[in-house]
């Protein structure tokens, strides 16, 4: 038996004793949500750069680790009745930790074009595939794409705000976590390999998000094409954005450490998490308050 959810208010179709209630379980897509997104996916980079490379835990090691901690939230997601911004978020930030160091895992190796410091290697295990980001992409690219293909042969809708079965929303998070994995590449390969530096990439990205709003006044283009270009394009802004915080001067960067920035990125992040909980309690106690008349006059 599939499990319902959704991320549209309580959806009141009638009066009939057959009328459904359907609980959201996703956010509605405001500027607010965006600005926590780019926020979830720079402290993804910062804190996957983190495990990974100041620890030395290797790409690897904390692979795995961050995987697993992907599955643990999507689980506490999914088995949620209704939209929490505390789940939802946790597992937007989840999937950009596992997805930084599963596109670094495929892409680097133990050159010291990857190392730095003198160092050889990465904690235990191996060091990574080497792709390259070009070829890790286009490989990311392709299982976006498959995933895209069954959804659509699933003939479930990709309105997020329209999703009611709980594999629509597996499938969301699939798209979601290879998304922020191919951002990774896309965000690396404009700071590392274009030329353009860590800020020249991240304006780079802005520019097109521009140009994304632009689109959305134009009725032939379709807004939930603009929204998932939007999603993938946000994380190599988080990307980009990551690393100009913590790379070395010398670099490009801020030199500010992944420690600290991830610091002050999770304390920004669980910040607006506890604004988007008050605002969704404030919208459901008006929504409620309007309902009442209704239900004492049927009454």
């Amino acid at each position: 038996m599939e499990k319902p959810e959704v991320l549209t208010d309580l959806d009141v179709a009638g009066t009939s004793s057959t009328t459904k209630s359907v609980m959201k379980k996703l956010p509605e897509v405001t500027l607010a949500f965006w600005i926590m997104k780019i926020a979830a996916t720079t402290l993804g980079e910062t804190a996957g750069d983190l495990f990974a490379q100041t620890l030395r835990l290797g790409y690897f090691l904390t692979t795995i680790a961050l995987f697993l901690v992907f599955v643990v939230t999507l689980v506490i997601q999914l088995r949620s009745s209704r939209y929490n911004p505390f789940f939802y978020w946790t597992v937007i930030l989840s999937t950009s930790m596992a997805g930084t160091t599963m596109s670094d895992f495929m892409n680097r190796d133990a050159s010291a074009k990857y190392l730095s410091g003198g160092a050889t290697k990465l904690g235990w295990g191996p060091q990574g595939l080497g792709l390259g980001y070009p070829e890790g992409a286009a490989i990311l690219i392709s299982i976006l794409l498959l995933i895209f293909l069954g959804w659509k042969l699933s003939g479930m809708t990709f309105q997020i705000t329209d999703i009611v079965t709980f594999r629509g929303e597996a499938l969301f998070w699939s798209a979601i976590l290879v998304s922020n994995t191919l951002g990774t590449s896309m965000g690396d390969f404009l700071s590392d390999s274009s030329g353009l530096g860590y800020l020249g990439g991240a304006l780079l990205v802005t520019g097109l998000l521009a140009v994304l709003v632009a689109l959305m006044k134009v009725p032939a283009v379709p807004n939930v094409l603009l929204f998932w270009i939007a999603f993938v394009l946000t994380r190599p802004l988080g990307a980009t954005a990551g690393d100009f915080l913590t790379k070395p001067v010398a670099k490009g960067g801020l030199d500010l450490g992944t420690a600290g920035s991830s610091a002050v990125l999770l304390a920004v992040l669980f910040g607006l998490m506890a604004y988007a909980h008050v605002q969704e309690r404030r919208t459901a106690a008006a929504k409620l308050e309007r309902q009442a008349p209704v239900t004492r006059r049927a009454g």
